[in-house]
């Protein structure tokens, strides 16, 4: 049991200025992170890298991340100065983005790969932290919809700027970009109020007067009884096959267009980011309002279910056009897992204090499959063709659907449910 901080945002009224600067720090923050991600195999590849070796390269930023999701997730639970932890995530990502300008050799890629996959882990459990601190959990699907809309606006921003950067300085300087636009990140950061975060209801814990204290205590449930919740355990299975099938499709696609039209890669990818994260920023937050109305199940099978068919359809399109349009359903996939994931993790961890502890947990999962994805994905290319990679995700993709499909029930409902299990256990 620990003592709950003095200050108590749900009885002050909804401060908008503070929420604002959370959505702005969502949009900024994506800034810096898209400057990082899909463009850096198109980038190895343009400096002559082969596509197993891109793969491998890729895969050691993601097993950093793996190690550290479910540790991070446990500091954000704990950690009352959540703005601080975002602060050095950021610096973090600014520093890796210097040493992808400055070399291609591996060592120096290698390192600047640990320090992006050891920032990500904190970045997004510690913003969906504040955000269900700042609004409590009534007020979360409706923010967090929005937090991911703005977030998505971003990415857009990010790969319009990255396109211009590409193709007038060349594919180096992109890496300048997430550098530059650091600054209004920690901008809007500071403009959150540190008061306005209340720390039991940013880890999702049931708070009650101590008597004897006269103050709000914090229950927290034991990380064993959380880890036995078989729905989690079986949607976490679901997570880790959905990115072992999709994290790759993306960066495959670069590979193949920077070995064909090196100085166009860049606004190549650009365009299929922009499809991506326009489909997001316009339907994140009718995701999340049809995820209260109509629960997460529905809107988890339609958004696993598109998946495979991007990967037959990567097959059959021919001409840039064609597969850029693809990447309406790679938004739409997105989109849903995005935001359904982490109301699920709400549903089923409330009044537990293990929020960000479980997010971490997904992240974990979610980290192996987009991991393994790159190198499972560059193997198949080397020794096969791009065609069979990307089918052979598709079938892994139909086995992700199938599993959601009977493993995992709709958890809208089964908050307090969950609650009475394991208070019984």
């Amino acid at each position: 049991m620990l003592p709950a901080s003095n200050a108590n945002p749900a009885t002050l009224p909804v401060d908008r200025r503070g929420l604002t600067a959370l959505e702005w720090l969502n949009f900024f923050l994506a800034d810096v992170q898209t400057g990082l991600g899909p463009f850096l195999a198109a980038y190895l590849a343009a400096s002559g890298w082969n596509p197993e070796r891109v793969g491998l390269t890729l895969t050691l930023g993601g097993v950093v991340t793996v190690v550290l999701q479910t540790p991070a997730g446990a500091i954000v639970d704990g950690s009352r100065r959540k703005r601080m932890v975002i602060a050095l995530g950021t610096a973090a990502l600014v520093a890796g983005a210097i040493l992808f300008f400055a070399s291609t050799r591996v060592m120096w890629v290698c390192v600047a790969q640990s320090l992006v996959g050891a920032a990500g882990p904190f970045l997004g459990p510690t913003v969906a932290a504040i955000t269900l601190g700042m609004v409590g959990a009534r007020g979360f699907s409706r923010q967090f919809g929005r937090n991911q809309s703005f977030n998505a606006a971003g990415n857009v921003i990010t790969a319009l700027l990255v396109a211009v950067v590409g193709h007038r300085f060349g594919i180096r300087w992109i890496f300048a970009v997430p550098v530059a636009l650091a600054i209004p990140t920690f901008l809007a950061l500071a403009a959150i109020p540190a008061k306005r975060i209340d720390y039991a209801r940013s880890r999702g814990a049931e708070t009650e007067e101590d008597g004897a204290a006269g103050k709000q205590a914090v229950h927290v449930s034991a990380v064993s009884a959380v880890f036995a919740d078989r729905v989690l355990l079986a949607f976490f299975i679901c997570a880790c096959l959905f990115h072992l099938a999709n994290a790759a499709m993306l960066p495959q696609l670069g590979e193949l267009l920077s070995r064909q039209q090196v100085r166009n890669a860049a606004a190549f990818m650009s365009a299929c980011i922009i499809v991506t994260q326009l489909v997001i920023t316009c339907t994140a937050p009718l995701i999340a309002k049809l995820a209260a109305r109509i629960g997460r199940r529905p809107l988890l099978l339609a958004g696993f279910g598109v998946l495979p068919v991007r990967g037959v359809l990567y097959t059959m399109a021919h001409g840039v056009a064609p597969l850029i349009a693809i990447q309406i359903f790679d938004g739409i996939a997105n989109a849903i897992f995005g935001v359904v994931s982490i109301l699920v993790i709400a549903d089923r961890t409330a009044g537990t204090g293990r929020f960000n502890l479980m997010q971490g947990a997904l992240a974990t999962v979610v980290g192996i499959g987009a991991a393994f994805s790159t190198t499972v994905g560059g193997t198949l290319i080397q020794h096969a063709s791009y065609r069979v990679s990307f089918l052979g995700l598709a079938g892994i993709a139909l086995l992700a659907v199938a599993l959601l499909w009977i493993a995992v029930p709709e958890t809208l409902h089964s908050a307090q449910q969950a609650a009475g299990e394991r208070r019984a256990a």
